[in-house]
């Protein structure tokens, strides 16, 4: 790897063959790559990418379903993946070996995702079990590092999506009498909560701290919450709906079920990106809406459904600024590198973090 190339990866930092072009210019170099690869390149768009890269999008959903759209295309040989880190290794876990999973800026990870590393899981694991003994099964959402799924997958447990997290919670606590769950704690605590779990059977495990923090007797507890949020659906507040109450009392609130649980039992509706998005599509002309997630995907709502009013429950909320690395420019230099045969950005997972975690996403596949 050449000196420019390094530096790339490394910082994101792009050649000038790439920052003099206009937009225009850059968009007709990548619409003239992806007409010359052909079959041979997919690009997955998470529904929180900017329009400038959605655009280009051979298909846009949300991480878990990029990645299996990924894995059914075995024609493609470059899967050039616009959405965070932990969305290009499920998609790598899933493809084939000959197929390379890109994401065209490194930078482009999850807040979320960070918040439990494996060795924080793999400590806390011992602890707890220390407490409880061999009564717990771990589960994770989707939105979680490779090494956690495989983590999830080896102790006997599974993924969860937003969709799916009640029909999961309630087959883990058939499984086992406790639950941990990974990394998202709103997540985690509202889907608990809709399936009658009250407040003092769930505890916070804080990774920093290592400690177990809960109210009542320790031995109630059911279901244990990783201390990790989502630092976009964490910045919907109460004060937020009250002004919206206020100032457009006709108006339905529909929110993420990252979002805090105060704000999750306020809203009209909660559900997963897909929820929204259909939920929206489907809403009588006229009606009136304010979100709960991610701005890009609130201002394409908003673009795409003009016979309705529609605002950000927080209007100034930012969108997701990791999922916002990927970017035209970059999205054009991994092309680039494509076609002059130097890949860089390849995500490769090991075969044992992978086979493990295939343990782990197979297990919610197959109950769902």
């Amino acid at each position: 790897m050449g000196l420019l190339e390094e530096l790339t990866v490394q910082t994101g930092v792009l050649p000038e063959s790439i920052t003099s072009l206009t937009k225009e210019e850059m968009e007709n170099r990548v619409w003239k790559i992806k007409k010359v690869l052909g079959k041979k390149l997919f690009i997955p768009g998470h529904h929180y990418q900017k329009d400038e890269v959605i655009q280009f999008a051979d298909a846009v959903g949300d991480s878990l379903q990029l990645a299996q759209l990924s894995s059914e295309n075995q024609e493609a040989d470059y899967i050039v993946f616009c959405g965070v880190h932990f969305m290009a290794e499920t998609a790598d876990i899933l493809t084939q070996e000959h197929q390379q999973v890109i994401l065209p800026d490194m930078r482009a990870g999850c807040s979320m995702a960070d918040m439990a590393d494996i060795h924080q899981t793999e400590k806390a694991w011992r602890r707890l079990q220390g407490i409880y003994g061999d009564t717990i099964i771990p589960l994770t959402y989707v939105n979680s590092t490779a090494s956690i799924k495989s983590f999830v997958g080896r102790n006997g447990g599974a993924t969860v999506t937003s969709s799916n997290a009640h029909k999961m919670v309630e087959w883990a606590l058939e499984e086992k009498e406790r639950i941990l769950f990974l990394p998202d704690q709103h997540l985690g605590r509202n889907t608990a909560a809709d399936l009658g779990v009250k407040m003092n059977e769930m505890a916070v495990w804080d990774p920093i701290t290592e400690e177990l923090m809960y109210a009542g007797d320790v031995e109630d507890i059911r279901v244990i919450l990783w201390k990790g949020h989502c630092s976009v659906h964490e910045n919907f507040t109460e004060k937020n709906m009250e002004h919206v109450r206020m100032a457009h009392p006709e108006m339905k609130i529909i929110v993420h079920p990252e979002c805090r649980r105060e704000v999750v039992e306020k809203s009209d509706l909660n559900g997963s990106t897909k929820f929204i998005i259909e939920t929206i599509r489907s809403a009588s002309m006229g009606s009136s809406w304010a979100i709960g997630t991610e701005m890009n995907l609130v201002k394409r709502l908003i673009a795409d459904h003009p016979d309705k009013l529609i605002i950000s429950l927080n209007p100034y909320m930012c969108p997701c600024l990791t999922m916002n690395r990927i970017d035209l420019p970059h999205l054009l230099w991994a092309l680039e590198t494509v076609m002059e045969n130097r890949t860089q950005n390849i995500i490769k997972v090991d075969e044992d973090t992978s086979r493990n975690a295939i343990l782990a996403l197979n297990r919610m596949l197959s109950r769902v």
